[in-house]
């Protein structure tokens, strides 16, 4: 189903909002500004209705909040160090985001734009957007494709692709986040299995500088599952960034039908198993949230939603050395990346 917003984006167009139903009841939303994911309601055993993602009261209020709430991310998730790498011998100089590095693809990162809407039926959104050669610093255009599936078995599937026709490092993600309380309570206190032997630690810009670390007898084993809130803040790793706001390289390496992580409500009536074909996942524990707009008239504060986002090591085309696919594509080849978010009521 499709509706069109009262409000009108910037561009002078109403916000266009797409509805997906399963079979079991599952409601998910989404909206063509930032190919975002607005919303997922699931049935609980008690006939209950829980929302599991984090969102603001109407589609324009998105544009008043910076934490990225559901949005699609492009060129390139996370960190790109000082807004620049150098590919084939030719230094890139990108558009900075925050401070002197660039964050989600630039100030005007694929989050900000209005995708167009290819195809929808009750089940599958598929949304396109071409980046033209020279955004946020980038070179050659870049067509990419989102493709939003609500599966028979509570899965919201989502696949982006992309295709350029000069070389280039393309790292698509989603930024959403949950709180599988669903409400506005402190999601340390999830329980979370992160299956990973390494993590990435950074500075307290999010840069990395050592290269990856093993998880083993630190805060960062998630191997076994615990409480964010067990070994929160126990580090100089977390304290430089005000919790967990790491990528972590998945045991998995790309096998999308392996489970990469758990994660389970605090009364444990709702469990979530993320299955990825990316090799890394940035597990944010919602630090900065605070002041973002939520549904409710009271706005979010920290730790209130986390996110797990699908994605290539932070600043890697600065580090070509690291034990993960290539970061750049290039023309002829296409990226794919999967992602996937079950539900499971208990």
């Amino acid at each position: 189903m499709l509706r069109e917003t009262p409000a009108l984006a910037a561009d002078g167009q109403p916000y266009r909002v797409i509805t997906l139903r399963n079979a079991n009841g599952v409601v998910v939303t989404l909206m063509d500004w930032g190919a975002t994911l607005l919303s997922a309601r699931i049935p609980m055993k008690d006939g209950s209705v829980r929302e599991a993602l984090l969102g603001c009261a109407s589609p324009e209020q998105y544009t008043e909040q910076a934490a990225f709430l559901g949005a699609s991310i492009g060129r390139y998730a996370n960190r790109i160090a000082n807004s620049r790498y150098t590919l084939d011998g030719k230094t890139v100089e990108l558009a900075p985001s925050q401070g002197q590095h660039q964050l989600h693809g630039g100030p005007e990162g694929f989050d900000k734009r209005r995708w167009a809407i290819a195809s929808q039926n009750p089940t599958e959104a598929v949304f396109i957007l071409t980046s033209p050669d020279g955004d946020q610093g980038y070179p050659g255009e870049l067509q990419a494709k989102a493709t939003y599936r609500l599966t028979e078995d509570n899965r919201i599937s989502i696949e982006y692709r992309a295709s350029v026709d000069k070389a280039c490092p393309v790292n698509l993600t989603n930024h959403v986040y949950f709180n599988l309380d669903g409400n506005q309570t402190d999601v340390r206190n999830h329980k979370l299995q992160l299956l990973a032997d390494a993590y990435l630690p950074v500075d307290e810009g999010g840069i990395p500088h050592d290269g990856l670390k093993d998880v083993a007898n630190t805060s960062f084993d998630f191997r076994e599952p615990k409480t964010v809130a067990q070994d929160f803040l126990s580090d100089d790793d977390q304290k430089k960034v005000k919790g967990y706001d790491h990528a972590f390289l998945l045991q998995a390496k790309g096998d999308a039908s392996k489970v990469v992580a758990n994660v389970w409500s605090e009364d444990e009536k709702l469990q979530m198993a993320v299955y990825t074909s990316a090799p890394a996942i940035q597990f944010y524990s919602g630090n900065y949230l605070d002041g973002t707009l939520s549904r409710s008239p009271q706005p979010y504060a920290a730790w209130q939603g986390l996110a797990l986002e699908s994605e290539f090591l932070p600043d890697s085309p600065n580090h070509p050395e690291w034990p993960q696919p290539d970061c750049v594509l290039r023309p002829g080849e296409e990226y794919v990346s999967l992602t996937e978010y079950q539900f499971t009521a208990l």
